[in-house]
């Protein structure tokens, strides 16, 4: 099904919360400073840590084996194992925060149940929940639901918000979190005057929430479920196995500059440099709270200049993006010019002592086109960037999506980071969420991914360049070569083209659940290859039959920085991001081999018939 829908589209960049509009100024949230890494050398970031916690160097478990991780000794990896000798403990940070970003990798056993409390108060679920097809707010990656032990049964949970889709991986897999976190606002009484939020949050690289506003603590919160400007970051230890790695975050505890005692005085006509305002009748004047292009009574061509103060309460190196949409602005903060004179949005860097400082800023509008706006991002040290002034009205294009709400193929070019685009690519979509992406230049998978289908606006808007991208939790497998290659020895080089193959690719054929099995030639054998989803969702089935393969032919299954063999038949490459399983090598013996550049290939013998199944 193909529907259009901005919402989605809006959702897209990291960098902030608000629209993209036309002349490209994004207002939001900007990473300002330096992440700063957590130590898991030993314990020393965290409070008293229970004894189910402990450092570990590596860690791997099977995405079948229930609440339990095999470990080894070392360092950079937190480990929470709890078990009737170890019963499981929450561990609380050190630190204690306000408005943060929170990166980190984290690996889930399978059935186990963890969580990650901003502030001690506000849950952020982690869960095993691989191949749920339609989560929920207690499903990886929901905000939990706050709770009332006084209302009726089936009621007691409220306010959960689930997911916006499942992005989640296989138990045992490393899954990628981002989150940006906004702590409620008091007064000087200590009265709330804004509730928390959870800006932004992105789950192996979709993403999952936004804006959403917390109207109090979640279930199982620190504090009897009062609420405070700072807390600790609390992981959720009693539930079940979980680890984690390359925690970093980035706190924002330093006051905003505000702009105040704003007056503004119009002029008709464009903006010269050389003029001098101070000298010239105004069209109109006046004071004002807030920034805004619209404070006079023209509408064409005109210039504003705005003058006050900019009270500045933590000193430092501060950087202005002006939003002069229509237009063009420039602004100058202690009689020093912060933003150089430019259109639409203008940028500058200035580093600022505390205080009342002068600050004026002008917007000149020389026509009419485009909607006339004026607003400022500021980003400054301990600050997290916000906008102030005009709403910025989008002219993005409401994006193409395609859902596969029944078995759904498509036909389009595909991008390859660092590789040549897929110019004959077919994306199959199914109703389980799980789709794939297959090369019909190679006879090779190129991609699978988790959740949404495709998003065609590159494809089909305006002239368009044939592209489609994927909407879900994306794993690319690799580079792009033929599946099958004839090998003198188990160690000679990959064919990198069909050169000497008479690979000739033959289309496919549909079932009668419309999914397709692709055929081509290569090397005088007729090769058909089956790809179908599981019915739990978990992965991806492959079959490929072979007539009259030879001794020499093989088949490239997987390729990665690194693939190791975890039991009889079943690998992980790519530093744990997915997993293969042989079903059937006609008893031919698989071979990891180097393939240069520090990668490693999964490399195996066709004996008429091959099968594995891909499990992310």
């Amino acid at each position: 099904m193909i529907q259009k829908s901005r919402d989605q589209f809006l959702s897209r960049s990291w960098i902030g919360i608000l629209c993209v509009c036309s002349a490209g100024f994004l207002p939001g949230l900007h990473a300002a400073g330096q992440s700063i890494p957590v130590d898991l050398q030993d314990f020393s970031a965290f409070r008293k840590a229970g004894s189910s916690w402990r450092i570990a160097g590596e860690v791997s478990t099977l995405p079948d084996k229930p609440n339990t991780f095999n470990f080894s000794k070392g360092t950079g990896i937190l480990v929470n194992q709890p078990d009737q000798k170890n019963p499981g403990q929450d561990l609380y940070t050190s630190m204690e925060h306000g408005d943060l970003d929170l990166e980190l990798d984290y690996m889930m056993a399978a059935g186990s149940n963890s969580g990650i409390y901003f502030q001690g108060r506000y849950e952020l679920q982690l869960l095993d929940s691989w191949g749920v097809r339609s989560p929920r707010p207690g499903d990886n990656g929901g905000i939990y639901e706050r709770w009332d032990d006084s209302k009726p049964e089936g009621q007691k949970g409220y306010q959960g918000y689930a997911p916006r889709q499942n992005a989640s991986k296989a138990p045992g897999l490393w899954q990628h979190l981002k989150v940006i976190f906004q702590a409620p606002r008091f007064d000087a009484t200590g009265q709330k005057t804004e509730n928390a939020r959870i800006l932004r949050a992105e789950l192996n690289g979709v993403l999952i929430h936004e804006n959403v506003e917390l109207q109090g603590p979640t279930r199982g919160s620190i504090g009897d479920g009062n609420e405070k400007a700072t807390g600790p970051l609390r992981i959720q230890g009693d539930h079940g196995a979980v680890a984690f790695r390359n925690i970093q975050f980035r706190e924002y505890s330093k006051p905003r500059p505000t702009l105040d005692n704003l007056q503004f005085v119009e002029f008709k006509g464009r903006y010269q440099p050389s003029a001098d305002y101070t000298a010239m009748q105004p069209e109109s004047k006046g004071r004002t709270t807030s920034l805004t292009a619209n404070a006079g009574a023209l509408s064409r061509e005109y210039v504003l200049i705005y003058k006050g103060n900019l009270t500045v309460k933590e000193a430092g190196e501060y950087t202005f993006e002006m939003n002069a949409q229509g237009g063009q602005g420039m602004m100058k903060i202690n009689n020093t010019i912060a933003v150089q004179p430019g259109n639409n949005n203008p940028k500058g860097k200035i580093t600022l002592p505390t205080g009342s400082l002068p600050v004026e800023i002008m917007y000149s509008r020389s026509g009419d086109r485009g909607t006339p706006a004026l607003g400022l991002n500021i980003t400054g040290p301990g600050i997290r960037t916000f906008y102030t002034g005009d709403p910025v009205i989008s002219a993005a294009t409401d994006p193409i999506l395609v859902d596969a709400a029944s078995n759904t193929i498509l036909r389009s070019f595909i991008d390859l980071p660092g590789e040549k685009k897929v110019v004959h690519a077919v994306s199959v979509g199914s109703p389980e969420n799980v789709h794939y992406t297959y090369d019909l230049d190679k006879g090779a998978i190129v991609q699978v991914w988790r959740g949404n289908f495709l998003e065609t606006t590159p494809m089909w808007h305006d002239r368009g360049d044939g592209t489609a991208r994927p909407l879900g939790a994306l794993q690319r497998l690799g580079k792009p070569l033929l599946t099958l290659c004839r090998l003198a020895a188990p160690q000679a080089a990959w064919s990198t083209d069909t050169t000497g193959s008479g690979y000739r690719p033959k289309g496919y054929i549909l079932d009668e659940n419309d999914r397709p099995t692709f055929r081509y030639l290569a090397y005088g054998s007729t090769v058909t290859d089956v790809i179908r989803v599981l019915e739990d969702g978990h992965g991806l089935l492959r079959e490929i039959n072979v007539t009259a393969p030879g001794n020499d032919l093989y088949a490239r299954i997987a390729e990665g920085t690194r693939i190791t063999l975890l039991e009889k038949d079943i690998y992980v490459i790519d530093d744990k991001a997915w997993y293969l399983q042989l079903k059937d090598t006609g008893d031919a013996k698989p071979v990891i081999r180097n393939a240069g550049d520090n990668h490693q290939e999964l490399i195996v013998p066709v004996r008429s018939k091959l099968s594995y199944v891909i499990l992310f």
